[in-house]
């Protein structure tokens, strides 16, 4: 039985190594991609698209959620979007299309016709 004693033990501590050893790299990777994201936000800062305080809320945000998907990797993703606001990007074509023109030349041509409606609506009521 002393054989089988020294492989449960073993195995124990094999176990508990691993799991130190890989708490460890857990940290190392949680210390580099703090790293990363802080030189991400200096750039932000610099380039002014946002300021120093928002910087810092945005790393501790990014850290933060980076620590919760080592601890809970299972979380659902529609939960992980629902705490972070999505960012939207306005992509403006430098000339308009033919249809957008048109769409537009024919708005301005309502609205032109209903100023003037409205303006000798007004004519006729200032006459009564």
């Amino acid at each position: 039985m002393a054989g089988f004693e020294d492989v449960v033990k073993k195995a124990f501590y094999l176990g508990v190594g691993f799991a130190s050893y890989a708490q460890e790299k857990a940290g190392d990777t949680l210390k580099d991609f703090r790293t990363q994201t802080q030189k991400l936000a200096d750039e932000m800062i610099a380039r002014g698209e946002m300021t120093t305080e928002e910087a810092r809320k945005f790393v501790d945000d990014m850290v933060r959620q980076a620590q919760q998907d080592i601890v809970q990797p299972g979380q659902d993703q529609k939960e992980s979007e629902a705490k972070t606001p999505r960012r939207i990007e306005i992509i403006a074509d430098d000339e308009p299309s033919q249809e957008s023109k048109e769409s537009v030349s024919g708005n301005i041509d309502d609205l032109k016709k209903q100023v003037q409606s409205l303006q000798e609506e007004l004519r006729q009521l200032r006459k009564e």
